[in-house]
C-alpha cells in the first residue's frame, strides 16, 4: 500500500496511517550552524489517517483542530510541476556534481565549514566528498543532491516518516519533512513528482505551497516546539 500525504483543499495534510510521525530537532554547533538531527518524539503507525495543521493556526499543533475554517485559510497550491532535474542548476565538482533548486527550508546544514559548495568543488579529496554527502543528506528539503559523473543521483537511504522539524536556534517550529519516498498528492488528487526528501509548509504563509519557502521563520504563531 502506497504511503501518502494528501493536501486537502484549503485544509490540512492527510497522512496515511502507516507513515510514522517524528519530532526532528536540529542540533547546532557553537556558531548556531546545524550539525545533525535529534529525534525527540515518535508516533508509530496507527489504524486511521491523521491530519496535520497546514494553516499554522491550530491550537493543537502539530494536529489540525479546524482553525483553517475561521482563519479563511487559502491553501492554493502554486508550486511548479517541473521535475527536480529540469528546474535545478548544476554545480560542478572534481569527483561529483551537485544539483540545487529553489526549494530552500533554511535548515542551515550547508553552511557548516567547509560550505557544501566548496566541498563539492574539491570532491576529489575523499574527506570533502564524504562531507558533501553528509550535508546533502541533511538537506531534507531536497534542494541539494549530489550527482555522479555518470549521471546518477546519489540519494541517501532514509526511513519513511513525516518529521516535524524543530529549529532550536530560531525558536520556531519548522516544516514537515516528508522523507523516504512518500507520495505527495495534491488537492485535485494528482501526484507530485516523488522525491526522497521534501519539506512541506505548515505555517500557511509559503508562496510556493505546498512546499516550505522559509516564511515560518517570521511567523509568530510558529514559535515554540512540538511534542508527541
Amino acid at each position: 500500500m502506497a504511503k501518502t500525504i494528501r493536501v486537502l483543499a484549503n485544509g490540512p495534510y492527510e497522512v496515511s496511517p502507516d507513515v510514522p510521525l517524528t519530532v526532528k530537532t536540529i542540533v547546532p554547533n557553537q556558531n548556531n550552524i546545524s550539525t545533525s538531527y535529534q529525534e525527540d518524539g515518535r508516533q508509530e503507525s496507527g489504524l486511521v489517517p491523521y491530519h496535520l495543521c497546514r494553516c499554522g493556526q491550530s491550537a493543537n499543533k502539530p494536529y489540525c483542530d479546524g482553525s483553517h475554517y475561521a482563519a479563511g485559510f487559502d491553501g492554493t497550491e502554486t508550486a511548479s510541476r517541473e521535475s527536480y532535474v529540469n528546474r535545478s542548476e548544476v554545480f560542478e565538482g572534481e569527483a561529483v556534481d551537485m544539483l540545487q533548486d529553489e526549494r530552500c527550508a533554511s535548515l542551515r546544514f550547508c553552511d557548516r565549514g567547509p560550505r557544501v559548495w566548496n566541498a563539492v568543488r574539491q570532491s576529489g579529496n575523499p574527506i570533502n566528498l564524504q562531507f558533501a554527502k553528509e550535508e546533502c543528506a541533511n538537506c531534507l528539503a531536497g534542494r541539494l543532491t549530489l550527482r555522479g559523473k555518470d549521471g546518477h543521483l546519489m540519494e541517501p537511504l532514509l526511513p519513511v516518516e513525516a518529521g516535524l522539524i524543530q529549529d532550536t536556534v530560531a525558536g520556531k517550529r519548522g516544516p514537515i519533512a516528508a522523507i523516504g519516498g512518500i507520495d505527495l498528492i495534491d488537492a485535485d488528487g494528482q501526484p507530485y513528482e516523488q522525491r526522497n526528501r521534501m519539506t512541506l509548509c505548515r505555517c500557511g504563509q509559503s508562496q510556493n505551497k505546498p512546499f516550505c519557502d522559509t516564511r515560518h521563520l517570521n511567523c509568530p504563531h510558529m514559535a515554540g516546539k512540538d511534542e508527541l
